[in-house]
């Protein structure tokens, strides 16, 4: 049983690519922006939501039954270097300029583990089959320039190591 506390500095984010057409689309720009580990990452955020539905008898108060309903996996991620591989990932081949005709969105997979050595723990989260849905870029004036895009995943595992 994992009961570490862990900070950002002890993270580590590792895109990977499924095996299809989308994860084929997602490996060559990993591959080609040396995006395997992702570097410069800040404020990652993951949440998972399960729509509960409550039912109530008529003349009860509180509700009978709770049921489960769909589960929604996404999050944002914020990077400081700023290289068009998170707008890659995004648009595909549109990100080379307007494509004559329909193309394929890449997905790829997103881990993110934290491991702190003095302990030998490890935890590991892994999102599948991941899609962006935006990107942002923000170039204030006395801060780091950053981009940040929010994302939507099929489904998430976790590990304790």
């Amino acid at each position: 049983m994992n009961t570490e506390v862990y900070t950002g500095a002890d993270g580590a984010i590792l895109l990977s690519a499924p095996q299809d057409t989308e994860g084929s689309a997602a490996q060559a720009i990993i591959e080609s922006h040396d995006l395997v580990t992702v570097g410069r990452v800040q404020d990652v955020q993951i949440e998972v939501q399960s729509a509960v539905r409550a039912f109530h008898e008529i003349g009860q108060r509180y509700a009978t039954q709770l049921r489960p309903g769909n589960v929604t996996v996404r999050g944002t991620i914020g990077r400081a270097y700023i290289n068009g591989a998170l707008l890659s990932l995004l648009l595909g081949e549109a990100a080379q300029g307007r494509p004559g005709a329909s193309w394929v969105q890449p997905h790829f997979n997103i881990t993110v583990s934290v491991d702190n050595p003095a302990n030998e723990s490890r935890n590991i989260l892994t999102l599948h089959d991941v899609k962006l849905v935006n990107w942002h870029y923000h170039m204030p004036e006395d801060e780091f320039v950053m981009e940040s895009s929010e994302f939507y995943a099929l489904y998430i595992t976790s590990e304790d190591a």
